[in-house]
């Protein structure tokens, strides 16, 4: 690490402690030639993840749009927003955990699994778009799937 008054690569690591929830570490550094103190910061750097649709093309993976998607299902439930990033977070990293190339369909079989433990309409609300539902007999297809899934709801 150079010295950001001297330019000098001996630093040496005065104190080290775990920062912004536990997702880096903060250093504080001394350079050897000058004694300056700075500080830095240790985070993991992700690979860009990008999207293969359906058509063929690959997009770069917006987690925008993957909250939106989320708060149109979750429109007029009692779901805060911090909860719906809390997902979009979990379903980020289940996905960088598939590699940097993921396809639209994993997606939408994440965000499902996700969702039903969150609440089951809003559940519903993103199956009937993933899924393309086009009739009632639809809906109570996936209603179906969900009491086998697990009995004890709805």
């Amino acid at each position: 690490m150079k010295c950001p008054v001297c330019r000098d690569d001996e630093t040496k690591v005065v104190d080290s402690r775990i920062a912004e929830e536990n997702t880096a570490i903060r250093r504080r550094r001394q350079c050897l030639s000058c004694a300056h103190r700075f500080t830095t910061f240790e985070r993991v750097d992700h690979a860009p993840l990008t999207v293969l649709k359906s058509d063929g093309r690959i997009q770069p993976f917006d987690r925008q749009k993957l909250v939106s998607g989320l708060s149109a299902a979750t429109k007029g439930r009692d779901v805060a927003p911090v909860v719906l990033e809390q997902i979009a977070g979990s379903v980020e990293d289940a996905l960088r955990l598939q590699g940097s190339e993921v396809t639209s369909a994993n997606i939408g079989i994440v965000v499902l699994e996700e969702l039903r433990t969150v609440d089951e309409v809003a559940y519903l609300r993103f199956a009937s778009v993933y899924k393309d539902f086009d009739a009632a007999a639809d809906f109570h297809r996936e209603l179906e799937l969900m009491q086998k899934a697990d009995p004890a709801s709805v």
